[in-house]
């Protein structure tokens, strides 16, 4: 039976924690470390997912959620507003050492209930796939996201969406974009009890 796992905690970071390197420099390292093995295959070997500067920068702007475990960091995502119904999560990322206990899971659910408390009626996201082969990632990543609720309503090639990464790419990608409707704020996934306070921005479990 496998241990019980210990208590984490979810919180959008501050933008006055900009200022702490180690930390800017922790978050870094888990994207790209993660990416590196979610993406193999698609960029060329001297591509990173990000850098210190934008992560910095992703947190100033107030868009940086971490999870922590014993002080360390087990996870972080993404959240945005694109407009004034619809939220976007991204860089959603968990350590592959605690692969398989749940922390990608209360991620998506913490940015989906950030953004129906901003009142956004929907959440999207940007899946990366390579054209003409398949993923094994991708595609477990394709099945997770339609299993918590998400469908792809369009996709773009990574040309029309960020031309400036085009050149990186090891080989022809799309991005497809996946949706879902944000239910009320009293509703419950029951897969995945999520209910976290309406104050403050740290949620413990």
């Amino acid at each position: 039976m496998k241990d019980p796992l210990p208590p984490f905690e979810i919180e959008l970071l501050p933008a006055a924690t900009t200022s702490d390197g180690e930390l800017v420099s922790e978050i870094t390292d888990l994207v790209n470390r993660v990416y590196a093995t979610a993406e193999e295959g698609l960029w060329v070997e001297t591509a990173t997912r990000t850098t210190t500067r934008e992560i910095a920068e992703l947190i100033a702007a107030g868009q940086i959620a971490v999870a922590r475990m014993n002080s360390r960091i087990v996870g972080a995502v993404r959240i945005q507003q694109l407009d004034t119904d619809t939220g976007e999560f991204g860089m959603l990322v968990a350590d592959p050492a605690h692969r398989g206990d749940g922390i990608g899971r209360k991620l998506v659910s913490f940015a989906e209930e950030l953004s129906r408390q901003r009142g956004l009626a929907a959440m999207q996201l940007e899946l990366l796939v390579p054209r003409g082969w398949t993923h094994p990632t991708k595609e477990f990543l394709r099945a997770w996201y339609t299993r918590i609720g998400y469908r792809p309503v369009r996709s773009s090639t990574i040309d029309e969406s960020y031309p400036q990464l085009a050149p990186l790419l090891a080989t022809p990608c799309d991005f497809v974009i996946y949706r879902k409707d944000l239910v009320s704020p009293g509703s419950i996934d029951r897969r995945n009890p999520f209910s976290p306070p309406k104050t403050g921005p740290v949620v413990t479990w």
